[in-house]
């Protein structure tokens, strides 16, 4: 055999993603905040970039400017001396939130649990030996206030820690299982009520008084008969304590406002805000649509380079090539937020025209909706649409929703329309609100109240959605 090199012609295909594509990508998922920091960013990276004045000409007039002027060539040559000394400056901030005043949220540091427990237990009489056994307690309580290890394990993580002391020599003794045990009552003691349980049971027991002579209902009903308590067994409870069904009830009523994870009062989880990408207003009766970027940067291109362009000596060499990459760079970055501004009101103006019955009168009147048929209408690609759709929110007269929150399956009814998913859940659970609590109504009697509305729905689905919202299943409503 022998090798040889060789050359040949080959023509073929090739899909290849854009840098500049994937920064377009990127700019349509953002949500407001997100894309607030990107630009700032950019504008420290990008020389060419700066701040829009307030008191300039409106920019959608010098959008309509720059469509007037012939097309350039897409490629990285561009004729970057007339874009200098012109301007380009595209979208930008509604005129009437120019004027407003932005003020950025203060963290303010909470106390945890963890903190809380020990202010009160420097306030006790211990000596610094259950100081140091104590501390191992709290170390070992979780964000819901439960305690999420045994005495053995927590006397085990204690002993190895090899605590020692000059000032008082009981310190180097181990702990043992009488201490652990005497712990765990102190700090049961402690506010909030069911601190350090270790189940539910004793969570419910810890915030009942059995101090009394004579148990509360409330508390025997823990005490003994927990397991028929959460199955709602109310006559075979109501027998057992020779008391009427309405006294066990009202027993599990009063069960029902104890808290049942009483460490998360005090849980640091971060605030989030929501910021409305879109608004939706009425407006002489029609719904408008309206970007809130009152708080997103307007861009051009920095007058600096605009003063100092007609000197075409010192764009040679590496200075031209420096200035071309940045110059495309930021014309680019500023046509992709106009192109993300006006695809979002695109898909939003289209959901506004479908779901305006959800506008008129509730979700009950929600209709279903899908990515592609918004695709079609619009016509972008479904992929599109998505980016544009997830984390986003509108702000919309009965509330701030997410773009997700109208897209839904579809279910078939009688009359030979679609319905909503989500439409059908929430007349389900209106169904479940308005039922008679003494005689609560079957998944089988729900799927027939539907029927009569003239949507078909298997009964495992009724369960299905029942379940999602959280209600109960109908033998476990009932009242007495």
């Amino acid at each position: 055999m022998k090798t040889s090199l060789q050359q040949s012609a080959a023509l073929r295909q090739e899909l290849r993603m854009n840098p500049r594509l994937y920064q377009a990508m990127d700019l349509l998922y953002m949500p407001l905040l997100d894309l607030q920091q990107h630009l700032k960013a950019e504008l420290e990276i990008n020389p060419f970039l700066e701040l829009a004045e307030s008191d300039e000409p409106d920019p959608v007039e010098a959008s309509e400017e720059e469509a007037e002027k012939p097309e350039k060539d897409s490629t990285d040559e561009v004729d970057w001396e007339d874009i200098i000394l012109d301007g380009f400056e595209v979208g930008g901030a509604r005129p009437e939130y120019e004027e407003r005043e932005l003020y950025r949220p203060v963290a303010v540091e909470m106390r945890s649990l963890a903190d809380h427990l020990r202010d009160q237990l420097q306030m006790l009489d211990l000596t610094e030996r259950q100081l140091l056994f104590a501390d191992e307690f709290v170390g070992n309580i979780g964000d819901d206030g439960y305690l999420r290890a045994t005495l053995e394990e927590i006397l085990q993580g204690a002993n190895s820690g090899g605590w020692q002391s000059e000032a008082d020599d009981d310190t180097s003794q181990p702990y043992v299982m009488e201490e652990a045990e005497e712990m765990l009552r102190i700090m049961q003691r402690l506010d909030p009520p069911g601190i350090a349980a270790r189940d539910l049971r004793e969570c419910l027991l810890l915030q009942l008084d059995g101090g009394e002579e004579e148990p509360s209902l409330a508390y025997r009903l823990v005490s003994e008969a927990f397991d028929d308590l959460i199955n709602h067994r109310w006559t075979e409870l109501a027998k057992r304590y020779g008391v009427e069904p309405k006294a066990v009830q009202a027993a599990a009523d009063e069960l029902a406002r104890l808290d049942p994870k009483p460490g998360l009062q005090f849980a640091q989880s971060g605030e989030e805000y929501v910021v409305p990408d879109l608004v939706v207003q009425k407006i002489d009766g029609e719904y408008r649509v309206f970007l809130n970027d009152g708080g997103v940067p307007r861009l051009r291109i920095s007058k600096v380079y605009q003063d100092i362009a007609g000197d075409k000596k010192k764009f040679v060499g590496e200075n031209r090539e420096f200035i071309t990459q940045k110059l495309n760079s930021a014309t680019w970055l500023i046509q992709a937020i106009e192109q993300r501004r006006q695809t979002m009101l695109k898909v939003m103006h289209f959901i506004v025209d479908r779901q305006r019955e959800f506008f008129e009168k509730g979700v009950e009147q929600l209709k279903p909706l899908t990515l592609r048929e918004v695709a079609e209408v619009v016509e972008m690609h479904e992929s599109t649409v998505s980016r544009v759709t997830s984390q986003k929110y509108v702000q919309t007269p009965r509330g701030v929703y997410p773009l997700k929150f109208f897209f839904s399956s579809s279910l078939g009814t009688t009359t030979g329309e679609d319905a909503s998913s989500r439409a059908v859940k929430a007349q389900i659970a209106k169904i479940l609100s308005d039922e008679d609590p003494g005689r609560p109504l079957t998944d089988a009697a729900v799927v027939e109240q539907l029927k009569q509305r003239g949507v078909r729905i298997a009964r495992r689905t009724v369960a299905k959605y029942r379940e999602q919202l959280g209600i109960l299943p109908a033998r476990m409503r009932k009242r007495v």
